[in-house]
């Protein structure tokens, strides 16, 4: 007896056979790669949060190639100028331009909360599924050290240890960062691992002879790219934030360097007499974090048909075809 289907099933089911007409239609079968591109191409606040990130990675990078300044150059001629024709963003109390130092921390803020994000969310998709997979005494262990990170205060065992690492490279503050994000991801991850574990498809590949860790990396963590892609682009944000906030209180990058968060603590002071201190790399701040939360949205969607807002969508979406279809149909065609 065939079990009876729930909303999202009908949804799921509705969105294949709308998908599978169009192929028809079009005569061309479309890859899982290309359909996910279509449909986080109709995320439109995806589309506008992918465009912000792809904009200010390129301006950080490539501010040097146009800025008449640099972010270690010192006009002592300029000392508080507001925005105007030769300081874009104004300069700060000693001289120094503001947009080539904006664009030098949001450089830094990027790197950092990018590499700390792949790196927190490849550890904890590593350890969550070995742990779930291999079971014994390797969870025990792995779910320990969990548990003991999870119970340290991160920002203030990064506080302590920054200082230690004053004059090094800034790789060192994205290992910190990253050392205290993987944990609750791990937990899920390995809770996934234990139900995929059981599966047909896992089960046969352990059958053919497959290492575990080619099931693993073969099987079961593509089965979780969703949630992982959704990670990652958390962490980002995440990321950012917990660097800007180390560099606010001054255990982040270090001077001569610059990261959004020492120039949000600089411009902290003087917030209302010489506002362009504080608001701009603020504001860059802000929608950084906007735009990558948006495009995790989106990644999320696209890679998660089942997601409720995903079914919404397409549900709306078949509705007015559907409409549109009854319309133009003749009006003898039932008879």
């Amino acid at each position: 007896m065939a079990a009876p289907l729930n909303e999202a099933d009908l949804a799921d089911s509705a969105v294949a056979a709308t998908e599978t007409e169009t192929e028809q239609q079009t005569g061309k079968s479309s890859s899982r790669g290309r359909l996910v591109a279509r449909r986080f191409f109709r995320n439109k606040l995806a589309l506008v949060g992918l465009v912000v990130i792809l904009l200010f990675y390129v301006l950080a990078f490539t501010y040097s190639w146009y800025s008449p300044w640099g972010y270690d150059e010192l006009d002592p001629a300029a000392t508080l100028m507001p925005p105007d024709g030769t300081h874009w963003f104004g300069t700060n109390q000693i001289g120094g331009d503001m947009f080539a130092q904006t664009m030098r921390g949001l450089q830094k803020s990027l790197t950092i909360g990018l590499l700390a994000a792949l790196f927190s969310t490849g550890v904890a998709s590593i350890v969550g599924s070995a742990a779930g997979y291999f079971g014994g005494w390797t969870d025990r262990v792995s779910m320990w050290v969990v548990d003991l990170l999870l119970i340290l205060p991160p920002f203030l065992i990064i506080s302590i240890l920054s200082p230690a690492f004053r004059g090094k490279t800034w790789l060192i503050l994205v290992g910190l960062i990253a050392l205290f994000q993987w944990m609750i991801t791990a937990r899920i991850v390995r809770g996934m691992t234990l139900t995929l574990r059981e599966r047909e498809f896992v089960k046969a590949a352990k059958f053919m002879g497959q290492s575990p860790w080619r099931i693993i990396f073969k099987h079961i963590v593509p089965n979780m790219a969703s949630l992982l892609i959704i990670d990652a682009t958390i962490n980002v944000g995440v990321a950012i934030i917990m660097e800007t906030s180390l560099s606010f209180f001054g255990f982040g990058v270090q001077a001569p360097d610059v990261s959004l968060g020492t120039l949000i603590s600089a411009g902290s002071d003087a917030v209302r007499t010489f506002p362009w201190l504080f608001y701009i790399p603020a504001g860059f701040l802000v929608f950084t974090v906007l735009a990558v939360n948006f495009v995790g949205d989106g990644l999320r969607d696209a890679l998660d048909p089942s997601s409720s807002r995903s079914r919404r969508k397409e549900r709306k979406r078949i509705e007015e075809k559907t409409k549109s279809s009854a319309s133009t149909q003749p009006v003898g065609a039932e008879a």
